[in-house]
């Protein structure tokens, strides 16, 4: 073949790619209610924001919620792992089969040493992976977890302190990270870092900058408190799941003021809870406005700690009866909430049979505040730690006010500790004895009843107290252990329903919280967003997604 031949074959294909028009690449900008990224690293902060963004985006656990419809609760389904069973022997000990032909973002295979090394950055501390700050937001999910133990390179044997029908829900809180990459990381910095410990800082810290995980969406760009770029992982496993959006761009904007006119003005094309008294503008303009009851509780959470003025069930009954939830709703929240009568509404096989009617009877509140000893010239003062902003918590701001000024009418006099929601959600952690809870008698911080664990055993079981898990007030009701223990205990579903439901009947008969709302999860979209899926979950499937050019 001549030069000039050569040549003109060239010449031709270039101008033929000249002739074709340009892909655009696909992009889907986000404004988050978090003030900031939730952590990249694997085990994601700022509450389950972070898992919504950080975790189920990037990474995955062995088992996932299923969030493909809309018309159904979301249930737990296979994830990393295909299936699951307990040792009938000894139901201490879990055998689980791993997914094969899985790879970690940066081209490891995922398998079980990775799987006993997630475990372990997380419960071994003299591991050279273990890392104390991701311990919080994931050992207090999964209390009874004790150890890992590779059977074959596709089998792991998880063990607890206790038989734990939770267990498979609970591990979707693990999330598995990169062990390879982290090594790398690791073994970059050892010729300038001799202390074991602040190496694996470091390797996390790079780790974090440079995130290795298996899900359908890697990371692209990363700047703090600014934006998160993620891009499609076109090597997922589950062609079916993988991204139809090139791009994913988040934002943090905690305001909810901010996050509407950054809609309107173009700077977005998603965000989440948008301002309910600009709910008619949104649409006017043309953008959609997705709701779907959640299994999300907006709560306040009682100290049962000594001296609380929240140990006596009148006093926790009467707040109960003095909040008129449907103006709340229909008012302050333009719709944009479910009103609640506890954990779990009737009809849910949890719901139980409770005698004590959670409803609007201010009457009945202040009879019961009368006879605890209160009047409109004896008023009892209590204080609710809050947040300005942050994952779940709807509008908490004015929303604390409108229970303010309800309780008011009942005798209460309410002090408001507004702090940033990342503090809020640490200070949930420590507890009510904690000096970080500034005298607060309540905390109120939202709360996932997708599951059993999340929705009742972590804030009901004396020993899920502080730094255990979420026990914040530190309950302590050997009724409420047997229970929870019933519950645990039963591997049979109806059996466990039944235990459930038992416990949540008497959560509702000791006013065990302040119930107000069930969120439905506002978020407004551009009219180009197409195939999104809003599931009656606290999370999404960002994978389905098509944006219009």
């Amino acid at each position: 073949m001549t030069s000039l031949h050569l040549i003109r074959i060239a010449l031709a294909a270039a101008i033929s790619a000249c002739a074709l028009p340009a892909v655009a690449e696909t992009v889907v900008r986000i404004g988050m209610t978090a003030a900031d990224i939730p952590r990249t690293l694997g085990q994601p902060d700022q509450g389950f924001e972070g898992n919504r963004f950080t975790g189920n985006t990037m990474y995955e656990g062995l088992t996932v919620w299923d969030l493909s419809a809309a018309d159904k609760p979301s249930e737990i389904i296979p994830g990393l792992a295909t299936g699951w069973a307990v040792d009938a022997a000894d139901k201490t000990r879990w055998t689980f089969r791993l997914r094969p032909g899985v790879t970690f973002h940066d081209g490891s295979d995922f398998d079980a040493d990775a799987v006993v090394w997630n475990v372990e950055k997380v419960l071994k501390q003299d591991a050279p992976q273990f890392d104390a700050s991701q311990v919080g937001v994931t050992a207090s999910r999964m209390p009874t977890l004790r150890a890992a133990r590779a059977i074959d390179n596709m089998t792991v044997e998880l063990t607890t302190s206790e038989p734990d029908s939770f267990l498979p829900i609970n591990l979707m809180n693990l999330y598995m990270a990169s062990p390879a990459h982290w090594r790398k990381l690791y073994d970059g910095v050892a010729a300038s870092v001799a202390d074991p410990k602040e190496r694996s800082k470091r390797a996390w810290d790079a780790f974090a900058r440079a995130a290795s995980g298996t899900g359908p969406w890697k990371m692209a760009g990363f700047v703090p408190r600014e934006r998160l770029e993620l891009v499609r992982n076109d090597a997922y496993w589950d062609p079916a799941r993988r991204p139809k959006v090139d791009r994913l761009v988040l934002l943090p904007m905690p305001e909810a003021s901010a996050r509407t006119a950054a809609l309107l003005s173009g700077q977005v094309d998603w965000i989440e809870a948008p301002a309910p008294d600009s709910i008619s503008q949104i649409k006017q303009r043309g953008f959609v406005i997705y709701a779907n009851e959640q299994p999300h509780v907006w709560p306040w959470q009682f100290s049962r700690i000594e001296g609380s003025p929240w140990n006596d069930l009148k006093v926790r009954k009467a707040a109960n009866l003095c909040v008129d939830r449907d103006a709340m709703r229909d008012g302050l929240l333009g719709g944009l909430m479910v009103a609640t009568t506890a954990t779990f509404e009737k009809g849910h096989p949890w719901h139980g049979h409770p005698t004590f009617e959670i409803r609007y009877d201010p009457d009945s509140a202040r009879a019961l505040m009368t006879q605890a000893g209160y009047s409109k010239t004896r008023r009892l003062k209590v204080k609710v730690q809050t947040s300005a902003s942050g994952s779940g918590q709807m509008l908490p701001v004015p929303m604390n006010e409108f229970v303010q000024q309800s309780l008011a009418e009942c005798f209460f006099d309410v002090e408001l500790d507004v702090i940033e929601w990342n503090t809020l959600f640490t200070n949930w952690r420590k507890g009510a004895k904690d000096d970080a809870a500034r005298g607060a008698t309540a905390i109120n911080v939202t709360y996932s009843s997708m599951d059993p664990f999340f929705a009742m055993v972590r804030f009901l079981d004396s020993r899920m107290a502080p730094p255990v898990s979420n026990n914040w007030g530190f309950i302590n009701d050997p009724e409420f252990d047997k229970r929870v223990a019933a519950a645990r205990h039963a591997f049979d579903p109806a059996e466990r329903d039944r235990a459930l439901a038992a416990l949540h009947e008497r959560s509702v008969d000791e006013a065990a919280f302040l119930w107000i709302a069930h969120d439905v999860g506002p978020r407004a979209l551009s009219p180009k967003i197409r195939n999104f899926v809003q599931p009656k979950s606290w999370f999404v499937d960002f994978s389905t997604m098509t944006i219009a050019n």
